[in-house]
């Protein structure tokens, strides 16, 4: 039985590695169901039971998660483009769904994003990535490095955790403007609280960028600052990096106990090394540092 499970559930996650890998083609319900080798028949049940929501509105969802984020953060493509990329033959029949799910046009949303209905919109589908896309580490995947010092500049973000993408949002125009961009100037989030602490408001991280230019508090927010050196265990994450709990929990729970390793006065800290929607999100890559003695 535990085998059979095993098979089953690794048939599902191949039809959402697909999904993600393919958002641009056809997912109709017959291509899916050859993914996972299940009678078209079936699939959609199965499927929907599986996740709690149906093919067709997971893979909406999934291209409305990347076409909320051009929107928001690629200034450079049109709505109409943005349209064609999450499979809508017409700006207009965008415009439904896309108001629909996030109760605001997608100009608005480009203009002046409401951010507390966007993440509950996409709750639904974290949630079902979450019930079988889990990723295990062990102790191979851990590596000891001696790290430089770095220079960074640093826009807090303090309070709600709903709020953050409005941060991580003014943070993007500022690095543009500043000309830092993430292939030349290294992009890192250091951790200040807990995820999810018991008072929203005590939520705490800074997001920084790598520079070396001199940085004078401003209007926008930014201070000068700077990640220490020194011994660090990273953990390398590939794929679906908006969530590290997983990768941290596994660093203090499983990894460092058996060490004999003592961490560092300095929070846990990580680098992206890629971006969605730059690159498909199974594709995003991040590592976290855990600071030592």
């Amino acid at each position: 039985m535990k085998a059979a499970m095993q098979n089953y559930q690794a048939r599902m996650r191949r039809v959402l590695d697909h999904i993600d890998r393919h958002l641009d083609d056809d997912l109709d319900l017959e291509s899916l169901s050859a993914v996972a080798a299940f009678s078209k028949f079936h699939f959609h049940r199965q499927f929907t039971a599986t996740f709690g929501l149906s093919v067709h509105r997971y893979v909406q969802l999934a291209r409305l998660k990347r076409a909320s984020h051009q929107l928001a953060f690629a200034d450079a493509q049109s709505v109409t483009d943005i349209a064609m990329d999450a499979g809508y033959e017409a700006p207009d029949a965008f415009a439904r769904a896309f108001r629909q799910r996030f109760g605001q046009s997608p100009s608005s949303f480009r203009n002046s994003p409401e951010w507390e209905p966007w993440l509950a919109a996409f709750g639904p589908l974290d949630i079902a990535r979450s019930k079988l896309m889990q990723r295990t580490f062990t102790t191979d995947d851990v590596t000891i490095r001696d790290v430089p010092t770095t220079r960074v500049a640093i826009m807090e973000h303090r309070g709600d955790p709903a709020t953050l993408p409005a941060t991580i949002q003014r943070f993007i125009a500022w690095r543009k403007a500043a000309g830092l961009h993430p292939s030349t100037n290294p992009t890192f989030n250091v951790w200040r609280s807990e995820r999810r602490p018991a008072r929203p408001a005590d939520y705490s991280v800074d997001l920084c960028v790598g520079t070396e230019q001199p940085i004078a508090a401003d209007g926008d927010g930014i201070k000068a600052g700077e990640i220490p050196g020194g011994r660090c265990a990273v953990l390398r994450v590939v794929g679906y990096t908006d969530n590290l709990e997983p990768a941290a929990l596994y660093f203090y729970r499983d990894w460092l106990p058996g060490s004999g390793e003592e961490v560092r006065d300095f929070p846990i800290y990580c680098q992206r090394l890629s971006f969605f929607p730059e690159v498909p999100e199974h594709e995003t890559v991040a590592e976290l540092f855990l600071p030592l003695k």
